[in-house]
């Protein structure tokens, strides 16, 4: 079978980078855009950098602003109506995951008004029609989404996430100017950081995993691994390079899919509305326990990528173990809870999150093969830190 790959038809890189996008509307045709966003990028005057670009070459646009963190069915639906009343035809989102996962919803919903109800779009929705054009302006360094086939919608009625997987609704053109991330808090930046190096990590490792996807997360993590820290303390190279490292991964798990550290993260944020970076970081260490044995030499070359000396020479148990410790090192390093106790997980709803784990469609791309006992186990060791079996 052949191997996939989809990518944005154009993308800009680099401080300015969004100097480009009028060019592009302009180049293009469009007449109006609806610019999906969040009220405290407003507020905080990042969207102003781009309404700016269109308010001086005299672009019309409204905005959407009511997107939250973790978005939900709701909000998808909202969007769809501004979109309609404003008489738009393409979208601009300009933020993190969120923006850009409602963004996408609303532009699939808008060409494929069968799936108006949104839950039906989970998992490979049979869409025929591709998303209203979307330009999407990355302002973490972290998701990726502006050059992703994927999405994230919450369910709220169900207290679950459902990932949407299709080539229908992917930005026609990506904007990645670290200069849109440099008023990322610290926090915020070490999230979705640990976000970016935990899609390079499932990505590299996955089952679906090949060469071409390969050479691209092993280069992001080099590039996250070493740029993280300085992009945390808003360090100019720090930033640009972050917004490299997060974009490269970006194309590659976008084809090539994730694994059970994903699976395992969405139903934190459906359950508790825990920030997606956050969720991935903590779990991160101990899936990487967990999964080690099935793993071949992978964590020998994700130990070098991550700066560790001497991996030649290290046996296959010490370079496994080398590449589990870097990442534990860089996630303490950032200040990132270490436990998920620490970030208000609930020891009774274990249970219920081991089965929407084993539901979410990232798990099947797990090197080691999962059960519910067997996700349930890592939740507990996570939760406790009590050391995991690997048999």
């Amino acid at each position: 079978m052949a191997n996939r790959f989809i990518l944005n038809e154009t993308s800009y890189h680099g401080a300015g980078a969004i100097n480009e996008i009028v060019g592009e509307v302009q180049n293009r045709r469009f007449q109006k855009a609806l610019i999906v966003t969040d009220a405290d990028l407003v507020k905080f005057g990042v969207v102003k950098k781009v309404t700016d670009l269109l308010d001086d070459a005299n672009l019309p646009y409204d905005i959407f602003d009511q997107v939250k963190a973790n978005p939900t069915v709701a909000i998808v639906k909202a969007g769809v109506d501004a979109f309609k009343h404003a008489d738009a035809d393409y979208i601009i989102a300009i933020g993190g995951g969120s923006p850009q996962d409602t963004g996408k919803g609303i532009g699939i919903i808008i060409n494929n008004p069968e799936f108006a109800d949104v839950v039906s779009l989970e998992g490979t929705a049979p869409t025929k029609n591709k998303a209203v054009p979307m330009i999407a302006v990355a302002t973490t360094a972290g998701t990726a989404a502006e050059t992703t086939i994927n999405y994230v919608i919450t369910d709220e009625e169900k207290r679950r996430k459902f990932v949407c997987v299709d080539p229908h609704d992917i930005p026609i053109v990506a904007v990645v100017d670290p200069n849109m991330m440099s008023s990322m808090p610290h926090g915020l930046s070490a999230a979705t950081g640990m976000d970016a190096l935990t899609h390079a990590i499932e990505g590299y490792t996955t089952q679906a995993a090949w060469e071409l996807a390969d050479t691209l997360n092993l280069k992001a993590i080099e590039l996250i691994s070493r740029s993280l820290r300085d992009a945390v303390n808003n360090d100019p190279k720090g930033r640009e390079d972050m917004a490299l490292g997060q974009y490269m991964t970006g194309m590659a798990f976008s084809n090539v899919g994730l694994g059970v550290v994903h699976g395992m993260a969405h139903p934190l944020g459906a359950f508790y509305n825990t920030p997606h970076g956050i969720a991935n970081a903590v779990l991160l260490p101990y899936v990487l326990e967990f999964n080690k044995d099935y793993t071949g030499e992978k964590f020998k070359e994700i130990a070098r990528a991550m700066g560790v000396e001497g991996v030649d020479d290290m046996t296959q148990d010490e370079y496994r173990q080398a590449a589990i410790e870097a990442v534990r090192q860089l996630s303490i390093d950032l200040n990132i809870p270490q436990t998920l106790d620490e970030i208000g997980v609930k020891e009774e709803d274990l249970d219920a999150l081991a089965d929407a784990a084993m539901a979410d469609v990232c798990t099947g791309g797990n090197p080691r093969p999962c059960t519910k006992e067997l996700i349930l186990e890592v939740y507990k060791t996570a939760f406790s830190q009590i050391p995991i079996k690997n048999n």
